[in-house]
This record gives structure tokens, sequence and C-alpha cells, in this order.
């Protein structure tokens, strides 16, 4: 159960920045018969790392989830795991059979028919006729795309081609199961069925999964890489840890304004003391204070003050409705202060504007304004636990 089917040693890998040079190098290379030696590991001008001096391993039974920004290294790290190109320096050594998803219907002839491209899949993957004969309407069944089965690929849709290829990939049986962000253009119910394979087949593979999705990381991965600049930067068990690193990183986006019906003037964020700041200890209450003018006519609204994750999902929300007040005057100051019951991280400030016609029953009209990531704050010394943003207070008792 324990053992290594992923082993990769010191792996590097660069590229130039223009094809012109790129071919002259490589021309020049070839002449002088550069390859194995030292030299392929120096920069020449306009050349960059994708990979630096990667080194991990992986055992049957683990996952991989590999996370990083945009040009961190990810997918040419994929690339040559899978065999598509080769390394400038280092040693991959992977046993078994490798089942990979890291392109939109890579790997797919869009000529052929779903059906047809299914052997074609189980072919390369070292299966013979009979084996995938045993096994196609199981594929055809979790694709969920029988009805289009013995159409040409090229017809299908972005979301039918990652049914039939994770299909493909998993239902194979793969000792190695390599994902690259490619799950995130299906529908939500057939994303959950996917994970609940991956489960699945984690008590016989390794499985080395991609993604911007923090959840989807920390619901499936024993171990995480952060990547930055085609360097490792993290590597460890420690799910956390590699996650918060992620997040570091993020940056908020200017703040979009949609409707005009109410217009903030200023706004700060504050402690209880009245002390400015943007960085707030667990448990410390944080106090949002807004100065704003109401240009339309709407004199029953009422405010939500919405907080958002790295991920730019919605994990707390605060309203006025219980205030019960009407708000018939022009110009308003409005103050709201909430405890810090966060994770570590930062998170964005809504604030919405909304029409209130009957809050007895629940029973909202239209958005008036909504201002978007307004400001944002620093939720510091608090422990995080996979991606649960919420972290709430308790007493427990043993």
């Amino acid at each position: 159960m324990n053992e290594v089917l992923i082993t990769v040693e010191n792996l590097s890998k660069k590229f130039c920045k223009d094809l012109k040079t790129s071919l002259w190098y490589g021309v020049k290379d070839l002449a002088s018969g550069l390859s194995g030696n030292k030299n392929e590991r120096e920069l020449r001008p306009k050349e960059f790392w994708a990979v630096k001096d990667i080194s991990f391993e992986l055992r049957r039974g683990e996952c991989l989830g590999l996370i990083g920004h945009n040009g961190a290294g990810k997918s040419t790290l994929l690339k040559i795991l899978n065999g598509l190109i080769n390394p400038d320096a280092g040693k991959v050594t992977i046993k078994g059979r490798v089942g990979a998803l890291i392109e939109l219907g890579a790997g797919f002839n869009p000529i052929l028919s779903g059906r047809e491209n299914i052997y074609n899949n189980g072919a390369i993957l070292g299966f013979t006729r009979k084996e995938i004969d045993q096994k196609v309407e199981e594929i055809i069944d979790f694709a969920e795309i029988r009805e289009f089965i013995d159409m040409p690929v090229q017809n299908y849709s972005s979301g039918m081609k990652v049914r039939l290829g994770f299909a493909v990939a998993a239902q194979m049986e793969p000792d190695v199961l390599i994902i690259d962000e490619v799950l995130a253009v299906g529908d939500i119910g057939f994303r959950v069925k996917c994970f609940n394979r991956i489960s699945e087949l984690l008590n016989n593979c390794a499985v080395i999964f991609v993604s911007h999705s923090m959840p989807q990381v920390a619901r499936i991965s024993t171990h995480v890489m952060h990547m930055k600049k085609g360097v490792a930067d993290y590597l460890g068990s420690d799910i956390a840890s590699g996650l918060r690193m992620y997040n570091q990183n993020y940056t908020i986006e200017d703040t979009t304004v949609i409707g005009n019906e109410f217009i903030i003037k200023s706004f700060k964020l504050s402690d209880i003391e009245g002390k400015v700041k943007s960085t707030f200890l667990a448990s410390e209450t944080i106090c949002l204070k807004l100065d704003f003018v109401n240009n339309s006519d709407y004199k029953d609204y009422f405010i939500s003050v919405v907080i958002m994750d790295a991920n730019l999902n919605g994990v707390a929300s605060l309203n006025s409705l219980s205030e019960n007040t009407k708000l018939d005057k022009k110009s308003y100051s409005a103050e709201v202060s909430f405890e810090n019951f966060f994770t570590p991280g930062k998170y964005a400030i809504n604030i919405v504007f909304t029409e209130n016609i009957n809050s007895s029953e629940y029973s909202f009209g239209k958005t008036l304004s909504n201002y978007r990531n307004l400001t944002y704050f620093d939720s510091t010394g608090g422990a995080l636990v996979g991606t649960v943003p919420i972290q709430m207070n308790s007493k427990w008792k043993f």
C-alpha cells in the first residue's frame, strides 16, 4: 500500500521567451552536442526557469494538491510527468499505468466518435481490447453522455469532453492519475461525482491534482505543494500551511460599483477604540463606519455587509434588518461592529443596498447599489484547519 509510484529528483525545465531565439538555441545545442552537459542548467539571454529543482515522492494512496498562481510552473511540471515534454535536468520515475487529464480534450481524435476514442485511450494506457470491452459501458454510464457517445468528439461541448476524458482516465483504474484544472469546466453535480471517484481511487493509486479552488484541494489532498516562479516554496502534509501561502498572494480587485442609487462618500475600518487599521486578531472587534447618500426615492431599504474569502466565496453577512429602522433621510453615517471569528487570511468586504418589500416575510426587491471589494481586512492569530473560513467560539468538556 505504501509503494512509491512517483519519484521526482531535481527536475528543471527552461523556456525561451522568443521563438526565433529558441530555435537558434536549439540549432546551436544540436551542433555542439550539449545534451547532458552542465551548461543545460545555465540560463542564456531571454531564457527563464519554468520549473526549477523540484523533488518529491508520491505513494499509493496519496494525493498531491499542486497549487500556485498562473505562471507558477504547475502545467509544465505535469507535462513533464506525463511525458509530453522532456526536462532539461533531473529525473522522473513513474511506476504503473498513468491516466492524465491535463488539457481539455487532449488525447481525443476529433473526427472519431466518443466510443472509438474510449478504445484509443484505453489502448494508449496499455489495456487490451477485451479489457476495454469490460469497462466501456461503465465509462459511458459515468460520463452520462450515452445519447451522444457515437457522435464525433469534435461536436462535443467542453463539458462533454471533460465528462468523457475523466470517465476514461478514472474508470480504467490507473496507478497514477494526473488532473489539471479541467474539472472546473464541468457542472457541479459532475464535479461532486468526480471527487467521490477520486476518493475511491486513492485506495489503489496516487493522484496529482491541480486546481485554483482551495476547498477542492483541501477536500482530497493528503499533501500539498505550493509553487511560485517555478520553485516549490512549500511541500508537506500540512494542507492549511500550503493554502495559507497561496492566499497570501491573493490581491483584492479594485472596487467596482453596480447601481448608482446610493453613493458611499467615505468608509473606514477600526478597532473598538476607534483606531483605524486593517489587521485584526482572532476574536477582536471590527468596526465599520460608512457615510453614504441616498440619490434615489427609495425609503424602505436595508444595508448588507458581505464578507468574501480569497476564493471570492461569500462566507458571512450582516444586515440592518434587525434594527427595524426606516431610513428616510438623504444622508447617513452608519456604524456596524462584529467579532473577528475568521480563520487567518485576507477577506474582502462588499456593501449592498437592497430594496425591502416585506422584511417579516423576507421578501426583498431589487439591488439598488452594490460596492464590490469596497475594502478588506486581514485576520491573524487564529488556527487555520483546511479551508473552513469560520472559527466559532465553543466550550469543550472531556
